[in-house]
């Protein structure tokens, strides 16, 4: 009898267990009814608790007179971003990529991006539409709108351009991309949800112009700023010889308890290698695979924190904290100046040109470079090598 091999790296984020069904509540047990994977109880638990506070609040918000809503706001948005807006977003985002719900529930799987998105600063079908029909299908390279590799990913005027583009012009320019590759469908649903976000906040501006500020405008002016920032972290060290390659455009936060919050985000080699994997699966998916990872020398950090930290390393140029937290693969005799040095370089512009804010492609179809070898050997039958 073979014994089962320990993983040459082992990490400390979350999982799920059997053992955990000892401790469903009623509660939970009506959701089994409904959801089609049970190891996503957290979320109907938690979604449960951000529409009580989100809806309550909003609800108290519109009742308030004058004065006091802008009082009241101060407490309100504070606490919906310190604990619940990671976690919505991740939660959004998970269920984007996986149904929470099984088929034959229309109404039940709007929820979480129509019904309780706007609360967070997402308008309905907009998230969707742009990560999983967009940037997924792009992968970071150039045919991808929140592509990096144009762009200095350590100089804050740099990202400063970055979040300007994609913060005023970002939906025309997702409008023409989905024209152009012929996603009508996630055309029509971007637009609608667009729109219909639009409407309800000047029906309700009409209504109480300060709560509809504070509870739905207020939210997706910051919301967007730190999405962006985490996109940029998430991608900010690049291969210039091979950017299509996932392990090498990208990184992994492990041990940290921003993976037990927003469920293993951290993980995002993970994610862009195997983006229908579970959450709970992504830290033993790591560790199986951890001689790939040595192979290819992908980036993991042990204990930096969540993307935002990432993120502030690279605006202040904080290369000594991201080397010591640097897992190190067995042999990597490297020095910590060295580490920088590799560091700094993944960092630097990888190719192509930053675009005008207000640039746009109206005549020809938005072509991205082809994909990299790594893409071709794992989809031979999508794209061929050539040769």
């Amino acid at each position: 009898m073979t014994m089962p091999t320990t993983p040459a790296y082992t990490t400390r984020d979350m999982r799920w267990h059997e053992s955990e069904r000892a401790d469903y509540t009623a509660y939970d047990r009506f959701w089994l009814r409904f959801i089609r994977d049970e190891r996503d109880l957290i979320f109907t638990r938690r979604v449960t608790w951000m529409a009580m506070y989100t809806i309550a609040s909003a609800i108290l918000l519109f009742a308030m007179p004058t004065p006091w809503v802008w009082v009241a706001g101060f407490v309100y948005v504070p606490i919906l971003f310190i604990k619940y807006m990671g976690r919505y977003i991740l939660t959004l985002h998970a269920t984007s990529h996986r149904p929470l719900f099984k088929r034959g529930h229309t109404l039940l799987p709007w929820f979480i991006p129509a019904v309780l998105g706007p609360f967070f600063g997402q308008t309905p079908t907009s998230y969707y539409v742009h990560h999983v029909g967009m940037h997924h299908g792009e992968e970071n390279l150039l045919g991808d709108l929140s592509t990096t590799l144009c762009y200095r990913r350590d100089s804050f005027a740099h990202w400063v351009h970055y979040w300007a583009r994609f913060f005023w012009t970002g939906e025309v320019h997702l409008i023409n991309y989905l024209r152009h590759t012929g996603k009508k469908r996630l055309l029509r649903r971007f637009i609608v949800g667009e729109v219909a976000w639009l409407v309800g906040i000047l029906a309700l501006g009409f209504f109480n112009w300060q709560a509809t500020f504070i509870v739905f405008v207020l939210p997706l002016l910051l919301i967007r700023v730190l999405m962006m920032s985490g996109n940029w972290a998430q991608h900010a060290f690049v291969d210039a010889d091979d950017p299509g390659n996932p392990y090498l455009s990208s990184n992994n936060l492990i041990n940290h308890r921003y993976n037990i919050n927003c469920y293993n985000d951290g993980y995002h080699i993970v994610h862009h290698v195997a983006p229908m994997l579970h959450w709970s699966e992504m830290p033993g998916h790591m560790e199986k695979e951890f001689d790939v990872y040595a192979k290819q020398d992908a980036l993991i950090f042990d204990g930096l924190g969540n993307n935002q930290s990432l993120w502030w390393c690279l605006m202040t140029k904080n290369y000594g904290k991201l080397a010591k937290h640097l897992v190190r693969y067995p042999g990597d005799e490297r020095t910590e100046d060295e580490i920088i040095t590799m560091l700094k370089a993944r960092t630097q512009r990888t190719r192509g040109r930053i675009k005008g804010i207000f640039e746009f492609e109206t005549s020809e179809v938005l072509i991205q470079e082809p994909m990299s070898a790594h893409w071709a050997k794992r989809f031979p039958d999508r794209f061929p090598q050539q040769g």
